[in-house]
């Protein structure tokens, strides 16, 4: 099973390197993220350094949920320090959630006076969502074995309700002819089929594990007979 948890992860970080990032600067626009401060054109975007933040974020949750899956599969964490990790990781990937719903709405309303307005405080609201999100599955986590499995299914009902706002705040914005607000309707259209797509990994291979399971118990009935 870590055989497969690595090969999701590869192909994972390349669909979002390579596909996801391309369609955030297409999405854009030329008045968005053509024209924004830290983009002038595909190249550039990946030359940013502003990028390979929440790429690395994405991909570092992929690959934590994926292999905490395996490693609990075979019995090898401790249930405290999987509770902390996967709270810190599942809160992580909710903050992203809510900045890119957030934001598309908040850009829909106020346009490009929006980032203005939070130019000083973003990271502020960016860590305060994580703190929250962390604490509320921390207290979710640490009782049960097999949360994880619920903690992918918020995982893609989130990433879907952050596409059905980001969606209409995106053609809002275009309509509107607005310079940088594409910025914030295409990142959460990003990383909204970012997560969504991040969630099947972990649900692969807990099903995997159960089939094994269930195969496992049919084979040592069958040994007892």
């Amino acid at each position: 099973m870590r055989r497969w948890g690595v090969v999701i992860s590869v192909v994972y970080a390349l669909i979002v390197v390579g596909m996801l990032l391309p369609l955030a600067v297409l999405l854009g626009g030329e008045n968005g993220l053509l024209e924004a401060r830290y983009y002038s054109d595909v190249a550039g975007a990946y030359g940013a350094w502003v990028t390979w933040v929440p790429v690395g974020m994405l991909v570092l949750g992929q690959v934590s949920l994926l292999f905490l899956s395996v490693d609990t599969t075979q019995k090898r964490l401790r249930p405290r320090a999987s509770a902390w990790w996967s709270a810190a990781i599942s809160g992580m990937l909710f903050m992203i959630v809510c900045v890119g719903a957030l934001s598309s709405i908040a850009v829909a309303i106020w346009s490009d006076h929006f980032f203005d307005m939070v130019e000083n405080v973003w990271l502020w609201i960016a860590l305060a969502l994580w703190a929250a999100w962390g604490l509320v599955f921390y207290i979710y986590l640490r009782d049960k074995v097999q949360a994880l499995t619920g903690v992918v299914g918020w995982l893609l009902r989130g990433s879907v309700l952050e596409l059905l706002i980001a969606v209409p705040c995106h053609v809002i914005v275009r309509r509107r002819n607005d310079c940088s607000a594409p910025v914030a309707t295409s990142f959460g259209i990003t990383t909204g089929i970012a997560i969504m797509l991040l969630s099947f990994g972990p649900s692969v291979l807990l099903l995997y594990k159960k089939r094994m399971d269930t195969l496992r118990a049919g084979q040592q009935r069958h040994t007892t007979v």
